[in-house]
């Protein structure tokens, strides 16, 4: 698990340094970025078939609070995305293969280029399904301010990950749109 951590934390430096690029942030604005001083976090999932999964719930649904996730999944699917104006769509497990969740704190930073993905899992009546995911991102004393490098206007206020975090474990779905700069809320 350890070893598997390490991989992960290096894969996550360099999907940071890439987003980073492709956003125009340098790495001097983010020097949290290849130190110890992020926050990482493992957690293994394990779901039981069902023999009613009509009744049942994996995981509902809801989007990840750290930048972003990478999961690995079991060759069982139920992992789904919402997919606007089409509903939830499954994600099936490929062989070898890494799931990349983009998250709120990269929602925010991104100034919603990056959109969080709303997700859920869902169960079956067949088979058992594991996942393993990596939940990746900045210190808790880190600010969080929506990076516009196109003269646009910011559509989040400025805040710690701790700030929002606080924010989220009371209001879930709405965090959002309670730090949203926009009249209309529509984020």
């Amino acid at each position: 698990m350890e070893n598997y951590q390490k991989q992960m934390k290096t894969l996550a430096e360099k999907l940071t340094n890439m987003i980073f690029n492709i956003l125009g942030i340098s790495q001097e604005q983010n020097k949290w970025v290849g130190s110890n001083n992020h926050v990482g976090a493992l957690q293994l999932n394990f779901y039981p078939c069902c023999p009613d999964p009509k009744k049942a719930m994996g995981l509902a649904p809801h989007t990840d609070t750290s930048l972003f996730t990478i999961l690995h999944q079991s060759q069982t699917s139920g992992l789904q995305i919402f997919k606007e104006g089409v509903g939830y769509v499954p994600v099936d497990p490929h062989p070898n293969t890494l799931v990349v969740n983009t998250g709120d704190i990269l929602h925010i930073l991104s100034n919603s280029r990056f959109r969080c993905s709303l997700h859920r899992v869902v169960v079956n009546d067949i088979r058992d399904r594991y996942s393993v995911a990596y939940f990746y991102g900045p210190p808790v004393d880190y600010l969080v301010s929506p990076y516009v490098g196109d003269n646009s206007l910011p559509r989040f206020r400025a805040l710690t990950v701790k700030e929002y975090i606080g924010i989220k474990a009371k209001n879930l779905g709405g965090a959002l749109s309670l730090i949203s700069t926009l009249l209309d809320h529509d984020d």
